[in-house]
């Protein structure tokens, strides 16, 4: 009897482990599914941003331009010239954010005071 029992607990563990190899193989493939939809959303969120960014700015040059041919009566120049300044600096946030062009240093935007003296005034 112990011979019996002993075969039927070799066979239940047999079958045990291919039943584990078979679950860790549906687990691997549900995390690499997971994976590549998680980079898939990354990814979307940053196209929403980019594109948020960009739209922005160019509707901000827009109303300005709007409000300054408005108030100051200088027919649709204002509403050219700050539109495209506002293209302008949708393309350059949308490049910065991208990593294509680095962002001022803080020194740079100091350029009037002084930047490039040292601290004890030489």
């Amino acid at each position: 009897m112990t011979d019996q029992q002993k075969g039927s607990l070799e066979d239940r563990l047999k079958r045990l482990d291919a039943e584990l190899a078979e679950k860790r193989r549906t687990d691997g493939a549900e995390e690499a599914a997971e994976t590549r939809a998680a980079e898939s959303r990354t990814g979307y969120a940053v196209a929403m941003k980019l594109s948020s960014e960009f739209v922005a700015a160019v509707i901000v040059g827009a109303l300005l331009g709007y409000l300054l041919d408005h108030f100051a009566g200088t027919g649709p120049w204002g509403m050219i010239a700050l539109l495209l300044l506002g293209f302008g600096a949708g393309v350059l946030n949308v490049m910065r954010a991208a990593g294509m062009v680095a962002s001022p240093h803080p020194v740079d935007r100091l350029a009037g005071r002084d930047g490039s003296k040292t601290k004890d005034g030489a």
